[in-house]
């Protein structure tokens, strides 16, 4: 008889009670559930991209410090000299970097509700207690119940996506500003969705010292690649680094990101298509009874509806795939979440849901 251990003898019992990240299969859909770019990059720069490949030492280690690429995203970015950057694979890798760093015992780590549900999933990871504040009714931010917060439990870390997923919105700056000033320890700006936003926070780097940017490539047309960046000044991100795997951000990685952001003229064209969409399918759901629908500055679009559930499956028999997030948070209670995608996908989403919210009536 074997006397081994069993996984719920060795595994951490806040492991065994999470659920894995679920991403549903896709195959067939029309996908509007992910927040991706729903436009291919023009085929002359996808020869040029399969071109790298041939000549590629994927025989060899990628660059370990990514040089070549952080000297054009600084370029594009418009990153001082004075702050340095720290990459991973995608933004969920800093997250995990940074709440491991800062995983004291006793330490918070502290973000809104509901939020991207990475922060409190990593927080758990990283066996740092997780803290949400939620946000009022219309999705923003609650100033007073913020600093309340703060003031109580000190955080050694507080994320703060801007625009904010899953519901959308933009936070007050100055209510940002304000948070930023009463926090003593680090605040994170997540702005995954800031090529849709029209506004940064970059700005503030040089004014709060404590105060790090966090920015992805997955939402403006590359989530393939998996590609995040973190900017912030070198007395945080040196610690970072040392946490940061080896040969994180893989050779194919690099070169396809360095060549793509040599044409970043094509990615704010296809933002701004997704922008004039996101207009037209928001219109055309604050026209349909009984759909409130909420404000968004990225590109997708929160809205409420009766019988999210049924509605969602319902799209879903129709081969289109959204975002239930109905019974993910109390305030999201009816929610559904669609991506914009291109305008015959927006199209053929618009008239399935007419055509379902007019069956279920």
């Amino acid at each position: 008889m074997s006397n081994s251990f069993t996984p719920e003898q060795l595994i951490r019992s806040e492991i065994l009670s999470l659920s894995a990240y679920h991403v549903p299969p896709a195959t067939g859909m029309i996908k509007l559930d992910a927040m991706e770019n729903p436009y291919p990059l023009p085929l002359q720069l996808r020869k040029d991209i399969a071109g790298l490949a041939e000549n590629a030492s994927i025989n060899r280690y990628p660059d370990a410090s990514a040089s070549a690429l952080k000297q054009i995203l600084r370029r594009n970015l418009g990153i001082s000299d004075e702050m340095a950057i720290l990459l991973g694979n995608g933004s969920d890798e800093i997250i995990q970097m940074i709440a491991m760093a800062v995983a004291k015992p006793g330490a918070v780590l502290m973000s809104v509700e509901p939020a991207f549900v990475m922060f409190r999933m990593i927080a758990t990871f990283a066996s740092i207690q997780y803290v949400g504040v939620p946000l009022k009714k219309d999705f923003n931010l609650d100033l007073e119940a913020m600093l309340t917060a703060i003031e109580k439990h000190q955080p050694a870390v507080i994320f703060l996506a801007y625009p904010n997923n899953p519901t959308g919105n933009l936070f007050d700056a100055d209510a940002i500003l304000q948070i930023l000033a009463a926090s003593s320890g680090i605040v994170v700006i997540d702005e995954a969705y800031h090529a849709f936003a029209d506004t940064s926070m970059i700005h503030q780097l040089d004014r709060f010292a404590n105060v790090l940017l966090m920015r992805t490539l997955s939402k403006v047309g590359l989530a393939g690649l998996r590609l995040g960046l973190l900017i912030g000044r070198t007395q945080w991100l040196q610690h970072f680094e040392k946490i940061r795997l080896p040969y994180n951000i893989g050779t194919m990685t690099q070169l396809i990101a360095e060549s793509v952001l040599h044409h970043t003229d094509i990615l704010s064209q296809q933002a701004e298509a997704i922008k004039v969409e996101r207009t037209k399918v928001s219109n055309y759901l604050s026209a349909l009874e009984g759909t409130e629908v909420f404000p968004s500055s990225a590109n997708f679009i929160l809205f409420r509806i009766k019988n999210a559930d049924k509605v969602f499956q319902s799209l879903k028999q129709r081969c289109i795939l959204i975002k239930n997030l109905n019974g993910t948070h109390p305030s999201l209670e009816n929610c559904l979440r669609v991506t914009v995608g291109t305008p015959e996908e927006n199209t053929q989403f618009c008239k399935a849901l007419h055509t379902i919210i007019s069956e279920i009536a």
